[in-house]
């Protein structure tokens, strides 16, 4: 028996030239090359080196073609991480499929036709609507009493008074409900966008699943009037 090794980089070529012209090779039949752990071919004989057995391998006949080839320690790490990532792609799309399943059944068992969908869409709109015109309403008044509790500190600042700790507390005060109110109706507008595109893609599954052409929807339910401008500091 006897072991030869390569240059690090030696081509295919090489290693064929090296089975052919060792008369012991021959006689065994095949050669093998082994690789470093990073999947390189590093060497050839009739035998891989203790140090390299759990190195990739390459075993080729005695006229240099490829009988079979072994994975190294980096490439087999590798083909289980593609596998465990396929399984986990294959099961998130099963689950996928179930949770769309569960929502199309829902979706059918809830309305008979799209005109449901549409009047469901718009009471809820107009539960919205109905919210945000008494926060417009709110909003006006945090916006009087701002402008009113500016209004005392400021003419206290004129006359170069102190301002009391009360008059600070009622701007504070009026400011954070300002505040408040605002980014409620900003919320409310939110969710009467976000209910729009619900809808939509209601109606379109709805119609796919009924296997039909989609129908005209109906118009949406005006918007609420638009907040009333904030008070000027």
């Amino acid at each position: 028996m006897f072991r030869t090794n390569f240059a690090v980089g030696l081509a295919v070529a090489a290693t064929a030239w090296f089975a052919a012209s060792m008369p012991v090779a021959h006689a065994q039949g095949k050669i093998v090359c082994w690789k470093d752990a990073a999947g390189k071919v590093i060497g050839c004989g009739d035998k891989v080196p203790p140090e390299y057995m759990g190195s990739g391998t390459r075993e080729l006949d005695k006229l240099g073609n490829v009988r079979k080839t072994g994975e190294s320690a980096d490439e087999a790490a590798k083909r289980r991480l593609q596998e465990k990532e396929q399984i986990a792609a294959r099961d998130e799309e099963n689950k996928r499929a179930v949770a769309q399943k569960r929502q199309d059944d829902a979706l059918l068992n809830t309305f008979s036709n799209v005109k449901e969908i549409d009047l469901k869409r718009d009471r809820e709109l107009q539960a919205l609507n109905n919210f945000i015109t008494q926060q417009n309403a709110a909003l006006k008044g945090a916006n009087e009493r701002l402008a009113e509790a500016r209004k005392r500190s400021e003419a206290l600042e004129k006359d170069k008074k102190p301002v009391p700790p009360l008059v600070k507390e009622d701007v504070a005060r009026a400011e954070r409900e300002k505040t408040r109110v605002e980014s409620e109706i900003a919320a409310n507008e939110k969710a009467k966008a976000d209910i729009t595109v619900k809808y939509a893609e209601y109606r379109a599954r709805f119609t796919n699943l009924k296997g039909g052409e989609p129908a005209a929807a109906a118009p949406v339910t005006p918007a609420a009037p638009a907040a009333p401008a904030a008070a000027k500091k």
